[in-house]
């Protein structure tokens, strides 16, 4: 297999746009957190070399074991339960000899790779609602286990990712706006119940970062919202070039610590104070070409779960972005959403790395590497016929 892939089918452009990310990532963390820097500069390491080695592989192969990596999924976010070790008043991550990972973030990639396959094997019937209904349960299961840990960002993110990936599988209009009718309406009501009564719909601190969002005059929530509007005014700070990488003022939103988890939730107000609007530009249109990127790749791939794969990665990393992006600039409530190859976090780096690298592999086999291989086959199909004959 190896052997058939061409180095000039590589997609260098999307390796590109990933390392540059990745280099402003690795400034920026060290910018907030000098002591993490190396960290993740290591976990960048890490991740390109687990990129190299997923997009040299064969996806194709890889998804015959589609149940097996569902099977596998359900597990890590089962051991979560005994194993789990709670941080932040969440039971997200596991602690092995010292290193810590957080499942949630592998299942991600796990669920795209289950759903491409499976999507691809009920093509024909996708419109049926035995399979929407069957679709929608296998969804279920690891949505309930994220969303009890509790994880809600990671909820709505794997929910909109499956919705892309259902519609990019050929899910008919009709029944989308029938779904739309319906979840519209209900979104509603939820909300008029989240904020006007004291159901126990969410958590308690999910609830007061919306109310905060909605109500940032009122003084009963003004601790809640103060990280977020200490993040806009560091954004706009910094005008339209910065003041500069490592900057010491004393206002500042790392030496001033007016924002926390500034090396990671929001990352982009370091970027903004200190890299100003043309940095954060930068950063927005490097992740507008990965996502571009994967969509390019995806429309040519061999087949309809190649095209998955790179449509299932390329709306994480955008929907990701869009929300860690709102959320630092005021116009989401606080979710805790890094964003995509900047913000520290190694799990979630090498998850994105391990997702490009099968997007990449996608690319490596396109509709062109397919027919190629069809004429080396019935090539050597005739090779053997003329053999036989000879004998």
């Amino acid at each position: 297999m190896l052997r058939r892939y061409k180095l000039k089918n590589y997609n260098f452009r999307l390796v590109l746009w990933i390392l540059v990310l990745s280099a402003i990532g690795v400034i920026l963390v060290g910018s907030a957190m000098k002591s993490l820097q190396m960290r993740q500069l290591a976990g960048v390491i890490g991740g390109v070399v687990l990129m190299v080695i997923v997009s040299l592989m064969d996806f194709s192969w890889i998804l015959n074991f589609y149940w097996v990596i569902y099977g596998a999924n359900i597990v890590l976010l089962l051991l979560l339960i005994p194993l789990g070790s709670e941080q932040l008043g969440a039971t997200r991550w596991i602690s092995i000899g010292g290193f810590q990972f957080q499942p949630t973030e592998l299942s991600k990639i796990f669920l795209i790779l289950f759903f491409a396959q499976y999507l691809m094997k009920h093509e024909d019937d996708l419109n049926t609602l035995k399979t929407i209904l069957t679709s929608v349960v296998l969804l279920a299961v690891p949505l309930v286990l994220i969303l009890i840990q509790p994880d809600l960002k990671n909820t709505i993110t794997v929910a909109v990712v499956f919705c892309f990936l259902m519609y990019m599988a050929g899910l008919s209009y009709k029944i989308i706006g029938g779904i739309l009718g319906v979840v519209i309406p209900v979104g509603v009501v939820l909300m008029i119940l989240i904020t006007q009564t004291d159901l126990p719909i969410i958590q308690d601190y999910q609830k007061t970062r919306i109310m905060a969002w909605l109500n940032p005059e009122d003084a009963e929530y003004s601790d809640d919202i103060i990280q977020q509007q200490n993040s806009i005014t560091a954004i706009g700070s910094g005008q339209l070039t910065g003041k500069g990488l490592n900057n010491n003022e004393v206002a500042s939103v790392n030496k001033g610590n007016f924002v926390s988890q500034n090396h990671n939730d929001f990352i982009f107000a370091v970027a903004g104070e200190e890299m100003g609007f043309l940095g954060c530009c930068l950063i927005i249109l490097l992740l507008f070409m990965v996502v571009f990127e994967c969509i390019r790749t995806g429309s040519r791939a061999k087949n309809l779960s190649g095209t998955l794969i790179c449509a299932g990665v390329g709306s994480m990393v955008g929907f990701q972005s869009f929300l860690n992006i709102c959320v630092a600039t005021g116009l989401f409530p606080n979710t805790g959403t890094p964003l995509p190859f900047v913000s520290y976090g190694l799990t979630s780096l090498w998850t994105l790395y391990i997702s490009m690298g099968f997007v990449l592999n996608v690319g490596l086999q396109d509709i062109s590497y397919l027919n190629k291989n069809r004429n080396n086959l019935k090539g050597d199909r005739n090779k053997h016929e003329r053999r036989i004959n000879r004998t």
